[in-house]
């Protein structure tokens, strides 16, 4: 996976919201192989770093080819941007496309949103 890289906080005495979305997400079913497509939203309040966005750009890349289901995948999201920036709260959210006439939105969250 591409490393996560952070950048100093420029206001760790306040809590603030910082939101980025990611309309081109893919990935693969691991039962079909066929691409999975989704919108990503990252949302978070952040400790003392904040994530760099050249780096996570590169990281969502890192799914494309990987067989993974929507639920791990966001899971496994959160679980490694936490890790990377400690934040205060963090919320990972996929909108996965249709598959079959039906979409699917998977939240995973850590953290109390103050």
């Amino acid at each position: 996976m591409a490393e996560l890289e952070t950048f100093p906080n420029p206001n760790p005495g306040r809590n603030y919201t910082i939101l980025h979305v990611n309309p081109e997400f893919t990935s693969v079913c691991p039962k079909t192989g066929l691409p999975d497509f989704a919108t990503i939203e990252l949302e978070y309040i952040p400790g003392d770093t904040c994530i760099e966005l050249k780096s996570l750009k590169y990281y969502y890349l890192d799914f494309r080819n990987k067989g993974i289901f929507y639920e791990a995948v966001t899971n496994a999201m959160l679980d490694d941007l936490v890790a990377a920036c400690n934040p205060r709260w963090m919320r990972v959210t996929g909108r996965f496309a249709a598959r079959g006439g039906i979409s699917s939105v998977i939240t995973a969250e850590t953290g109390s949103r103050p």
